[in-house]
């Protein structure tokens, strides 16, 4: 279907039903009405998900294309801007840094013997287009050994330096970190053998995208721990690993030069927040956020696949369309007290990248927010599922949400398996900057009904709309909009003070 047509058929669409989006009480919401709802919501998922959007990748035409589409749907559902910008109405500018590694080279010299470690046994990352580092006895620029430790005790010691690291997987990103946080000039980490040098560089070949306010200047290195004992001698480095292990051991100097060379395709761009607003009479009382990434992962399919495209239907086609459909019908119903935020990420599939910055700088102070709901593919159960609830534990909302779902007859689904999506979706950026955040959605409710999806569509060019179930998100969007009705009334819901 080409975009024009693809509008065409929501425009049509949406007049035919224009009547059944006046407000109904949510108890007397008709089977009719589900279906003008559901009919509604797939009319927006099938142009999100066309091939002309391109599976919406941030950064590509497919944005652009998206964005325009998402502003024209929230004028059309009566929302006014939240930016708080005026000067950029729906848009919240969202900078961000792409990268994939192209070469590296390390090369160790000792006296007269240098080496330049083969491919198999070596690998060297750096998020600049090309970097490249010398350190050893001649050039002034120490290397130093730091074994399982982050080189805290040195502090300021370590600035320039080039450190050479032992392997504790648990703690390796945190200790990098730290020695890039005392400017360290490369971190060099051994592991344990060849098949660890073909992981990171299969991942290393991939594109990462990070927040330009998060990018470092790094180079990072990694060599076999038989490579390193190969040129270190077996003996000398079987007795600095044994060091390594006393707990009196400190980083020490070694006479060692490290040359290190690489390069990567580096991309800066921005790409947009989208932030809409329905105004309350008492916005003084706080305001409810929704939230929904609109971003998925553009071509993704096989190089010799017929279609490439992940379209993204279910992820999260459906979540944005659900938001809206429910941003419509709190805009249409009776008005309400508390603002009501509705917010469409980006970036989400690369580390939740939008939301961290909505959380970085809000439109409004996050301690307004009193609740906050993610929309992440939500089409996955039938109607009749049990509701699955993440965020559960983790805010004041648990009473009311258990309540609510109670009255409305729903059952809640799996903890567990609810529990284990809390840092894997767009809630977890505001969760972790204190704002109560949950996700309600069936298609959480029981692993039975997630893993199909999971195993055959997830992140799949089969994702498309023809595999969607709205019956069960129907129901949820339902359940959202009574539940944040009585969040929007002051007099029914208070948080808890401080």
């Amino acid at each position: 279907m080409s975009a024009n047509n693809a509008r065409l058929l929501f425009t049509l669409l949406a007049s035919l039903l224009l009547a059944a989006c006046a407000h109904v009480p949510v108890e007397s919401v008709s089977t009719n009405d589900r279906e003008a709802i559901a009919a509604r919501m797939m009319a927006d998922i099938e142009v999100l998900a066309s091939d002309e959007l391109g599976g919406r990748k941030p950064g590509t035409p497919g944005e652009e294309a998206t964005i325009a589409f998402l502003e024209q749907r929230m004028g059309e559902a009566g929302l006014v801007s939240g930016t708080g910008d005026p000067g950029s109405y729906w848009r919240m500018p969202v900078d961000l840094v792409s990268t994939r590694a192209l070469s590296g080279q390390l090369t160790l010299t000792q006296g007269l013997n240098s080496v330049t470690v083969p491919e198999s046994d070596a690998i060297v990352f750096t998020p600049r287009r090309r970097a490249l580092a010398t350190s050893g006895p001649a050039t002034g620029v120490p290397v130093v050994f730091v074994g399982k430790g982050d080189g805290l005790v040195l502090t300021d010691a370590m600035a320039g330096a080039v450190a050479v690291m032992l392997p504790d997987p648990s703690r390796d990103v945190a200790r990098r970190a730290a020695l890039f946080d005392q400017r360290a000039t490369a971190v060099l980490t051994v592991v344990p053998d060849e098949a660890a040098i073909a992981r990171l560089r299969r991942a290393g070949s991939r594109e990462r995208v990070r927040l330009a306010s998060e990018d470092k200047d790094t180079l990072s290195a990694y060599i076999t721990d038989a490579a390193m004992a190969a040129f270190m001698g077996e003996a000398r480095w079987a007795r600095m690993k044994a060091d390594a292990d006393a707990e009196d051991f400190s980083p020490i100097e070694i006479n060692l030069a490290i040359t290190l060379e690489a390069a990567a395709d580096r991309r800066e761009f921005t790409s947009y927040n989208l932030v809409g607003k329905i105004a309350g009479s008492a916005p003084d009382a706080g305001a409810v956020l929704l939230l929904g990434h609109w971003d998925h992962l553009g071509e993704c399919g096989p190089a010799d696949a017929e279609d490439r495209i992940c379209k993204g239907a279910a992820d999260n086609a459906s979540g944005i369309a659900a938001m809206l459909e429910l941003a419509q019908r709190l805009k249409s119903g009776p008005p309400l007290a508390r603002d009501i935020y509705v917010l469409a990420t980006t970036a989400e599939e690369s580390g939740l990248l939008g939301a961290r910055a909505f959380a970085e700088a809000p439109p409004l102070a996050l301690t307004q927010i009193v609740a906050a709901f993610n929309f992440d593919m939500v089409s996955v159960a039938p109607a009749g599922s049990a509701l699955g609830f993440i965020g559960r534990g983790a805010t004041p909302l648990d009473q009311i949400i258990i309540d609510h779902a109670a009255r409305s007859g729903r059952t809640l689904g799996d903890e567990a398996l609810a529990a284990s999506f809390v840092q894997r979706q767009d809630g977890a950026a505001l969760l972790n900057a204190g704002v109560p955040t949950v996700l309600l959605s069936s298609s959480y409710g029981t692993s039975e009904i997630l893993q199909p999806f999971l195993s055959s569509r997830y992140h799949r060019p089969s994702d498309t709309p023809a595999a969607l179930d709205l019956s069960g998100a129907v129901e949820d969007l339902l359940l959202h909009e009574g539940l944040i009705r009585i969040i929007a009334d002051p007099a029914r819901y208070q948080p808890p003070a401080g």
